[in-house]
């Protein structure tokens, strides 16, 4: 049985989606799921800096396109999380040096030998776009609770209907259980009327996220990461379990890290 291949993509850029897709990477390989993450973001890769493989690449997409090497030898493997596996984008090449059929070929291959084929989509919508979205069975819209981020999650959706793929799902990501502040920031109902997405995710702004991925370290290793904790959730979910939605409250974040490390002002009080 062919594995699954989703694309995970935003629309605009900055919002997490290749965080986002990295550590739904390591979380299903947690989760006993062999999982390839391809970066599609010709030119502009950092999904490698995420699962902190930089150093470790030899080969890239490119290669494997060009047929210099087999698909086989260009994958880097995780040190920190066996059975999840990279495929880098080329940092020399532009995204138009591929086509969608060539990496549709590519997908169909991967999906042989892997339980999850990720697809980390270049942001924007022109043609690393079409290439990332063509051969996907599922897509996944990561956006943040701003005008613009919804906007461009809308305008995806958009095009999907037009060319009649599946339905996407919704994260929405750096959530803060806050007011909105002069309309900038949406409340998640009004994110969910707007796009009209079924919810797989919800992941609470985290500052921890940026130690961590600074540190090469996903944030689903990290016992101190409310994010992480929310996409592992998001993984099983796409396993097919009904996991239900934890608020994202402003302080979600700062109770896990204190519960994990202790609270330092209760240090200075003894």
């Amino acid at each position: 049985m062919a594995g699954r291949i989703v694309t995970i993509t935003s629309g605009k850029g900055g919002v997490g989606k290749t965080t986002t897709t990295g550590n739904l990477g390591v979380a299903l390989a947690k989760l006993h799921k062999r999982t390839v993450c391809l970066d599609l973001d010709i030119g502009l890769r950092s999904l490698d800096l995420v699962l902190g493989l930089e150093s470790r690449i030899i080969y890239d997409l490119m290669d494997v396109i060009e047929g210099r090497v087999r698909w086989q030898q260009a994958l880097v493997s995780a040190t920190r999380t066996e059975g999840v596996f990279l495929l880098p984008a080329s940092q020399w090449h532009e995204k138009s040096d591929v086509t969608a059929g060539q990496i549709g070929k590519l997908c169909r291959h991967l999906s042989e030998e892997f339980d999850f084929v990720l697809i980390d989509c270049p942001a924007g919508i022109e043609e690393g776009f079409k290439n990332a979205i063509a051969p996907a069975d599922e897509i996944i819209i990561v956006t943040t609770p701003d005008v613009p981020a919804v906007r461009g999650a809308d305008r995806v959706v958009g095009i999907l209907e037009s060319i009649k793929k599946p339905a996407p799902s919704l994260i929405l990501n750096r959530v803060l259980d806050l007011p909105s502040r002069q309309g900038l920031i949406l409340d998640t109902p009004d994110v969910l009327e707007i796009l009209g997405l079924d919810l797989i995710g919800l992941i609470p702004e985290d500052p921890s996220v940026i130690v961590d991925t600074s540190m090469g370290t996903p944030a689903v290793l990290s016992k101190r990461s409310a994010a992480g904790a929310a996409l592992t959730d998001i993984a099983r979910r796409l396993l097919g379990e009904s996991i239900p939605f934890t608020p994202p409250g402003a302080l979600n974040w700062l109770e896990r890290i204190l519960s994990t490390v202790g609270n330092p002002f209760d240090r200075h009080n003894r």
